[in-house]
This record gives C-alpha cells, sequence and structure tokens, in this order.
C-alpha cells in the first residue's frame, strides 16, 4: 500500500486544487502523478510555475518532449518515461527516435539529439557543462538563450521523476503500453 493517496480534485489540499485544475485542463484528464504530487501543494504549484513557460517557450512542443523523454530515461523513471512515450509519439516523433531514446541511445534528428544529448549530460554531470558539451549543442543550431531554457525544461521534469521514484504511483491506463523499464 503506498504511503502517498492519490488525491481527486475533491480530496486534495484546497492550496493544490488551482494546480490540479491546470494540469487537468491541459491534458484532459489529471495524470496519476499529479494526483500524488497534490499532497504537496508547494510540490504541485512549483511544477505548474514552470510547466507554462517550458511548453510555451522556443522549443517547439516535440522539441520539449524530446528533452523531457530524455531526463525520464536518464533519471530511469518508469512512470514519465512511459507518459512521454506517448506524448511523444502524439507529437509526430518518429518511433525510431523515441525508442532510440528509450534505449538510451540519441535520436537520428539531429536537432533531436542536440537536445537528448545535452538534457542526458545535464543530468550526469550535474549541470557541469564543459566547452565541448555547450559546443556540440550550439552547433545544432541552437543559441545560448536555448542552451538556458533547456535547463528550465530539465528542472521541470526532475520534480516528476524525482517524485515517481518517491512516490511510485500506478501507471496509467493511457501509458501501459509504453511501460518501460530501466
Amino acid at each position: 500500500m503506498s504511503q502517498f493517496p492519490l488525491h481527486t480534485l475533491d480530496s486534495a489540499p484546497e492550496a493544490s486544487k488551482p494546480a490540479m485544475e491546470a494540469l487537468q485542463s491541459a491534458f484532459g484528464f489529471l495524470p496519476n502523478i499529479a494526483r500524488v504530487m497534490s499532497t504537496s501543494p508547494v510540490l504541485i504549484n512549483s511544477l505548474v510555475a514552470l510547466f507554462g513557460p517550458v511548453h510555451s517557450g522556443s522549443f517547439s512542443e516535440p522539441q520539449v518532449q524530446i528533452v523531457l523523454l530524455t531526463d525520464a530515461v536518464t533519471n530511469a523513471s518508469t512512470w514519465a518515461v512511459a507518459f512521454h512515450t506517448t506524448l511523444a509519439l502524439q507529437n509526430g516523433i518518429s518511433p525510431a527516435d523515441v525508442q532510440a531514446i528509450r534505449n538510451g541511445d540519441l535520436p537520428k534528428e539531429v536537432k533531436y539529439a542536440a537536445l537528448s544529448r545535452l538534457a542526458k549530460t545535464l543530468i550526469e554531470k550535474r549541470g557541469r557543462l564543459n566547452a565541448f558539451d555547450k559546443e556540440k549543442f550550439l552547433e545544432a543550431g541552437f543559441g545560448t538563450g536555448h542552451l538556458l531554457e533547456v535547463i528550465a525544461i530539465v528542472a521541470a521534469s526532475t520534480i516528476t521523476n524525482y517524485t515517481t521514484s518517491v512516490t511510485q504511483p500506478p501507471l496509467d491506463a493511457d501509458f501501459q503500453v509504453h511501460a518501460w523499464t530501466a
């Protein structure tokens, strides 16, 4: 039995409800991770504060999903890998590129590969990029502002990845087809 309840809009702490409503509106349903996160208004509100800017920044939604899926794999977050696999495929990322990331490899598409490499490197090196790491990303046609924006995406996904590792919410039925193990 999990120590972390799967809250509904009715059972969640009052301070979590606006964030839950925002996520439900964004996804059309309330993912189990949001239901678990709502136990802590600070946590769910922190995620939602990053969510909007991450998904409305300078990257396309497929590019954001590349970073989020890479982060989930790098952090071995099984729930998030299944979730972001679903969203990546829905956003038109090729099944081959999605599978490459799920396998810990780089996608074939050049810009996707640069985003994936940078996200993985940021996590593995705890943000301590060297000149080569930065140059490799910039050579793919991105700017320094993009590099900094990837940090925000990694921060948002880290909230979800760490929460799934700690709470281990059940995988939503819609994502079962993309279940993953590290």
